[in-house]
């Protein structure tokens, strides 16, 4: 029997960047593809380019993309923030060791 100690610490080791990419893109794809779904059964993109856009030719094909493509980003940047907020702080906070002071 060893006496008291330091409990072990278990580092896993990083995850492969496909894992982590499909980690952000994939869910924020999916919420994405539901919110334009949601949004645009009630609003129809004409209307939005007539509201905001009145100079600009987009056909209302353009403004789902456009609208699909903006809550990809909006999701996919809150999942990206979320991942970084959720790594392990001892992956960053070591104490400086030799020359990395």
């Amino acid at each position: 029997m060893t006496g008291p100690g330091p409990d072990p610490v278990i580092d896993h080791p990083p995850r492969p960047l496909a894992q982590r990419l499909g980690a952000i893109l994939w869910p924020s794809f999916f919420t994405a593809g539901v919110a334009t779904m949601v949004l645009f059964a009630f609003v129809d993109p004409l209307d939005l380019r007539d509201i905001s856009f009145v100079d600009l030719p987009i056909s209302r094909e353009t403004g789902y993309t456009l609208g699909f493509f903006a809550f990809w980003l909006a999701t996919a940047a809150s999942s990206l923030f979320t991942w970084i907020l959720l790594r392990p702080a001892r992956r960053f906070n070591r104490p400086p060791g030799p020359g990395r002071g």
